[in-house]
């Protein structure tokens, strides 16, 4: 993955899923294992796909702490 652009990380961030199990949660506090099954599924060919992709890759990497603070308060 490239790297991620601070303001479209803090977009994705605060995006609230729209659809499934987890509709109206902040992608950011979606379960790392719902991420990794998008991961083999595919992420949709999509904006959110790509915002899927990134917090894939956060959690992956262990940020989903470092990057709590910049969680609007109206996203949890």
């Amino acid at each position: 993955m490239s790297i991620m652009d601070p303001q479209q990380l803090k977009v994705a961030i605060n995006t609230i899923m729209p659809f499934g199990k987890y509709a109206g949660r902040p992608l950011l506090l979606l379960p790392e294992p719902y991420l990794v099954w998008f991961k083999q599924q595919g992420f949709p060919n999509s904006k959110l796909g790509s915002q899927l992709a990134m917090m894939y890759e956060v959690k992956l990497n262990g940020l989903e702490q470092m990057l709590m603070p910049l969680l609007e308060k109206n996203s949890k």
